[in-house]
């Protein structure tokens, strides 16, 4: 499917581009291409194929949400979702990525003064909980599927097990009225207008309500697993704070809210990880390793109810 989809969305983002001119000298670059997403550019449009079986209402919600916060999030080029090929296309403007070669200019201010800001913001429309809890069970069904004998396993499964349920997707989250991005990270972000405008939040497709501190879990996770720098997550975390984001305790001791999306967002990650090595026939690389001996650790203490 994604062998015929990717010409089929580079034509028709092409075509979108261009919709009142004459053909152009431009060239299409594709920048995601993976079984669940495609992300075509072409001139100042990019075309986004989202993940099949993608319900429409819902990503018909959630682009609303975008296109009516704006200075928050990427607002859409065009309100309403395309069929191409089974998959829902959307439609936004090109904005410039974070750069992965300059860790040092990491925009994490921004980052976490755009999280207080949508966390503070009642949602535009009546958009479906944030899929956070969701996708993290999906990636530990998928690594009891693909490496059931591995030896990375069983730490992530008994981390994961320890969560309580709503962290597993299996209960309703205990906050249904927050709106959430619903997976944070740094490739979340783009200026606009390229290639100096402000920062925005990217990627609706998680967007919804639930707990706040999932969207604050995945920098914690990484400066727990010592995998982000201690700077860094405290420029981070003192933004987030200084903006009023409601997921963490003004001052003080923030883990009491962060400790189980922290732990649940390093399950996923390290559940995927070792998926990956397996499905590569490789060992798990030093990063990698990292995630599952943290999983372990966390057996040793149990998560706060």
């Amino acid at each position: 499917m994604t062998t015929d989809l990717l010409p089929a969305l580079t034509a028709h983002v092409t075509a979108t581009a261009h919709a009142r001119a004459h053909p152009c000298p431009c060239t299409a670059v594709t920048l995601t291409t993976r079984d669940d997403t495609t992300v075509v550019r072409h001139a100042g449009t990019v075309a986004k194929a989202h993940a099949p079986g993608t319900d429409p209402s819902r990503l018909a919600l959630r682009v609303t949400t975008a296109a009516r916060l704006p200075g928050i999030l990427l607002p859409p080029l065009a309100p309403t979702p395309v069929a191409l090929h089974g998959r829902l296309v959307t439609h936004w403007p090109y904005g410039t990525p974070v750069d992965p070669d300059d860790p040092d200019a990491a925009p994490w201010e921004a980052a976490a003064t755009l999280l207080a800001r949508l966390h503070r913001t009642p949602p535009p429309v009546a958009v479906p909980p944030m899929r956070g809890p969701e996708k993290a069970a999906h990636a530990i069904a998928r690594l009891r599927e693909t490496a059931p004998h591995h030896p990375g396993t069983e730490p992530v499964l008994h981390a994961w097990s320890a969560l309580p349920p709503w962290a597993r997707g299996e209960a309703p989250m205990p906050d249904t009225t927050t709106l959430c991005h619903g997976d944070l990270h740094l490739g979340q972000l783009i200026r606009h207008p390229a290639p100096g405008g402000p920062w925005l939040l990217i990627d609706v497709d998680d967007l919804g309500t639930g707990v706040p501190a999932w969207d604050l879990a995945r920098p914690a996770a990484w400066y727990a697993c010592g995998l982000l720098a201690p700077d860094e997550w405290h420029r981070f975390l003192t933004a987030y704070r200084a903006a009023g984001g409601p997921a963490v305790p003004a001052d003080g001791d923030p883990w009491s809210a962060l400790d189980v999306p922290a732990r649940a967002l390093t399950a996923q990650t390290a559940a995927r990880a070792v998926t990956k090595a397996v499905v590569a026939g490789r060992p798990l690389d030093e990063v990698e390793q990292s995630l599952v001996d943290a999983c372990a650790r966390m057996a040793a203490v149990d998560p706060p109810g």
